[in-house]
């Protein structure tokens, strides 16, 4: 029963993926943060609520949480740190299934197989002293998912307080980084 499961689950995760994956090559500019904040929009009177969920599904999709947190800071202005709470809220939300569900997802034979000298090397840095220095820098640094290291750690069973830490301290310097100047940056090219 849990290997049917997974395979139905994995075949709707897969599926969505694809969409998506469709859905920018015909129209890459969908995740532009103008695009976004027009999709929202659209949905005035739910606008707030659009965001939230957006905010917390889009880490399982591993979609990147940068354009959704300098799209919140051009929705609403006036409630800059209301965004970054909403949005840290769906980044830690994500972190957190992420490493708890890692083993569900079982990706890990793979990642061995296919590429076994740097997980090696993954595994003995998620599982050394300095490990939360690693997820702070991974989190913090605009070019790299920070789902992939919350997935990563939940594989090797990095300390769970050690991963929520680094993600925390890192996405949120970077957050309030795209939000106040993000929004700045917008309006000035208004």
């Amino acid at each position: 029963m849990i290997e049917i499961s997974k395979k139905i689950f994995y075949s709707l995760w897969i599926g969505v993926i694809l969409i998506m994956i469709l859905l920018y090559l015909q129209n890459p500019e969908i995740i532009t943060p103008n695009y976004i904040v027009e999709f929202i929009s659209s949905y005035n009177n739910e606008i707030m609520l659009v965001y939230i969920l957006i905010s917390m599904v889009r880490g399982l999709f591993l979609i990147p949480s940068t354009p959704f947190v300098i799209v919140g800071g051009i929705l609403f202005p006036d409630k800059l740190l209301l965004v970054l709470f909403l949005s840290m809220l769906g980044v830690m939300f994500s972190a957190v299934l992420l490493y708890y569900f890692s083993d569900i997802l079982s990706f890990s034979n793979y990642f061995e197989k296919t590429n076994s000298k740097i997980t090696k090397t993954w595994k003995a840095r998620l599982q050394s002293k300095k490990s939360t220095y690693y997820v702070l820098a991974w989190s913090f640094l605009p070019i790299v998912p920070t789902d992939l290291i919350c997935y990563l750690a939940g594989i090797v069973k990095m300390p769970f307080k050690n991963m929520l830490f680094g993600v925390f301290f890192g996405e949120l310097i970077l957050d309030i980084f795209y939000i106040y100047f993000g929004n700045s940056l917008f309006y000035s090219f208004l």
